[in-house]
């Protein structure tokens, strides 16, 4: 491959790339049509989510009056905004034709998604009573015209802009020829956007909320006297960084929720709005809105917020979703008797979803109970809403045991939940710890201390990701349960860092950002690159969610031409370019979406036949290694290193779900002339043969 402009893929551009990846699940045949629904949502989600941080920070950019530059891969940052929204809106096109596909498919499977024209005589009493029963208590209706301010619309949300052209002359009022009078109307967020209507000769009809209220709109307007009335939809994203004040005499949880409050009137940067809409009406709304030139426009299909498909009913179909698996337990290891003594005498890994959470679970139910456990410390970035993880922590201060939680309130998209459980924690007697001045903690440990005797025995787990029984059921992530001393006492050390962080630790056995990850991860591929210049085995198999760290990227092209063969496994963002002659020749690089969202953090370094293998909280992005408190464990246990690079060697042949990394950026599908590989569902498989052979 010649060598192409600049040495790295920029990450807005690769995260674009990525979310085309879940948006080509939606297009995929061969995944079940309610989930290609929900893929649909998840494309629509994520894109939300990537205007309010990262169009938001480069907007940020450009409103300084800087290029960019230097941060942003080689890309100014001015063009990258223009380059953002014209991928935006070729995005948005091909997922309104998948949209409109799948509405074709599901009424091959008597599903029928209907608008507000096509109501029935049959159907009309049933969506006129819901208006009027369930949504219309819930509008916020507002006329423009007169308004001395326009008012402020809230991120995100969906809005029917309402243009009604009035009666030439209404009573004792004479009114301009053709008047137009101009409303908004608020999608109430409670109520589900998918109204299920009467089944109908084994036919299922769904109307959107948006056109029962379009169906409505007379009632709603009754006072007015129109000729003519539409409704089109609208909706801005607004800027989500969080902009903390140095308010001494504010608590760390104020300035948080006070800088949650301020997303409400933060500053616009993507305008959405449905491409039938008059120009008139366009114009109104563009200038009352104060829409700038650096604010993505984009237009769209008639509904927006299709994040909402997400929660598509699944009609009791069974047939068109994906089957639930059944997770397993570990080999080993067993939910009933003492989970301690079995960590005592071996290290276990669980792998969800692939495995049950349970053990998670029960690890910390049986820590809140055991007469000789004397503390439990843990960090905590995102619970689920009704934690199992919190009640087994306020269960275990009740019967006296000392509780201490790291909790991360700055969690993205997640502060206001980990504030109320924040507050809720320190009720209960639990002590907290906010992090560190300027880092996130993003690390996932775990440390009980236990009397055993007359010493104190440690037992405790590091994992990849969230202590969250709900994401556990699709986000696949590996805990390692241990109750090695050396490590744990390390794990110990990181808690003492987040109390007293002016003192830096040394650490032997983990791997902790801010300090070690890049010089640590430096020093195991410098022993790769002199291996392989010793004519030595030499290779580095890498699985990660985004890979953004141009020094780390660096570090690998460095290996490459040593001749050190490079694996990455990257569902996400990837700045690297692979398969560059007199560059990244010897790296591969795929990403696998499907079912599960693929969340690990694992590290193999070849080591000359003796391989090294870390899991870890942190991606190779610059905020995880330089700007978070992060813990990457080793692996001792010779039974689970095998298991690690099994499950690797799993996700690298696939063939069915993996896309290929390239210059070209063009998400092609792997292909080749080896057995069919679909590497979610082999994993299961093997999990499965491991408890089938015990």
């Amino acid at each position: 491959m010649a060598k192409p402009k600049n040495d790295y893929i920029n990450r807005e551009i690769s995260w674009l790339h990525f979310n085309d990846r879940v948006l080509q699940e939606s297009a995929d045949k061969d995944v079940p049509l309610i989930e290609r629904l929900r893929f649909l949502g998840i494309f629509s989600n994520n894109l939300d989510e990537f205007f309010k941080v990262r169009y938001a920070t480069v907007k940020r950019i450009v409103d300084a009056g800087k290029s960019g530059k230097s941060v942003l891969g080689g890309e100014k940052a001015k063009d990258l905004l223009e380059e953002i929204t014209r991928i935006v809106i070729k995005q948005q096109s091909k997922s309104l034709e998948i949209l409109n596909k799948i509405q074709r498919e599901l009424a091959t499977e008597n599903i029928f998604m209907i608008n507000e024209t096509q109501v029935s005589e049959s159907q009309a009493p049933f969506v006129k009573d819901y208006f009027l029963k369930k949504v219309n208590p819930e509008l916020t209706t507002i006329i423009l015209n007169n308004l001395r301010e326009f008012p402020l619309l809230k991120d995100t949300a969906a809005y029917l802009a309402v243009r009604m052209v009035l009666e030439d002359e209404v009573g004792t009022f004479l009114r301009k020829r053709n008047e137009v009078q101009y409303a908004l109307i608020e999608i109430p967020k409670g109520i589900d956007r998918f109204v299920e209507l009467p089944e109908e000769d084994g036919k299922n009809y769904i109307i959107m909320l948006d056109d029962v209220i379009r169906y409505c709109l007379n009632s709603i307007f009754t006072m007015f006297e129109y000729k003519e009335i539409s409704a089109h939809m609208i909706k801005i994203t607004r800027d989500a960084e969080l902009d903390i004040d140095n308010d001494l005499s504010k608590s760390f949880i104020q300035k948080i929720s006070s800088s949650v409050e301020h997303r409400k009137i933060s500053d616009p940067v993507r305008f959405v709005y449905d491409k039938k809409i008059k120009i008139d009406t366009l114009r109104f709304l563009k200038e009352k809105m104060e829409i700038e030139e650096t604010d993505s426009v984009i237009p769209g299909g008639r509904y927006h917020n299709r994040r909402d498909y997400m929660g598509f009913p699944s009609l009791g179909r069974t047939d068109l979703l994906y089957d639930k698996i059944k997770p397993l337990p570990i080999k080993g290891l067993s939910l009933e008797g003492s989970i301690f003594e079995k960590i005592a005498q071996k290290d276990y890994l669980q792998y969800a979803p692939y495995h049950t959470f349970g053990y998670l679970i029960k690890f910390l139910k049986e820590a809140a109970l055991d007469p000789y456990v004397k503390s439990i410390k843990i960090t905590i970035y995102r619970l689920a809403s009704d934690s199992q993880v919190a009640a087994a922590l306020i269960n275990a201060v009740k019967n006296g045991k000392d509780v201490t939680v790291q909790i991360e309130l700055q969690a993205r998209f997640d502060e206001r939940n980990n504030i109320e459980y924040a507050s809720k924690l320190q009720e209960e007697g639990i002590k907290l710890i906010f992090g560190v001045p300027g880092l996130k903690v993003h690390s996932k440990i775990c440390l009980v201390e236990r009397l055993e005797g007359e010493k104190i025995k440690h037992y405790g787990f590091i994992s990849t990701g969230n202590f969250n029984e709900k994401t556990a059921r699709i986000y696949t992530d590996y805990t390692l349960f241990t109750a090695h001393e050396e490590i744990l006492r390390e794990i110990d050390k990181v808690f003492g860092f987040f109390e007293t962080t002016y003192k830096i630790n040394k650490y032997k056995h983990l791997i902790v950002s801010p300090h070690y990850t890049k010089s640590r991860f430096s020093k195991l591929i410098d022993i790769e690159i002199a291996n392989a210049k010793a004519g030595k085995e030499a290779y580095i198999r890498i699985k990660m969610n985004s890979f953004t760290s141009y020094k780390m990227v660096d570090k690998l092209y460095e290996a490459s031409r040593a001749g050190v063969k490079v694996q990455l496994i990257i569902r996400g963002i990837c700045c690297l370019i692979p398969g560059v002659e007199g560059m990244s020749e010897n790296i591969e690089a795929i990403s696998v979406v499907d079912k599960f969202l693929e969340h690990p953090r694992l590290f193999i370094f070849g080591n000359n036949g003796d391989p090294k293998i870390y899991i870890s909280s942190a991606d190779w992005m610059t905020r995880n290694i330089d700007y978070r408190v992060e813990v990457g464990c080793p692996i001792y246990d010779e039974d689970i290193k095998q298991e690690l690079i099994d499950t690797f060697e799993i996700s690298w042949k696939d063939n069915i779900k993996a896309r290929e990394f390239t210059a070209k950026q063009d998400n092609a599908y792997r292909d080749d002339d080896k057995p069919k590989v679909r590497s979610q569902f082999a994993t299961y498989d093997y999990y499965q043969k491991r408890i089938e052979n015990e």
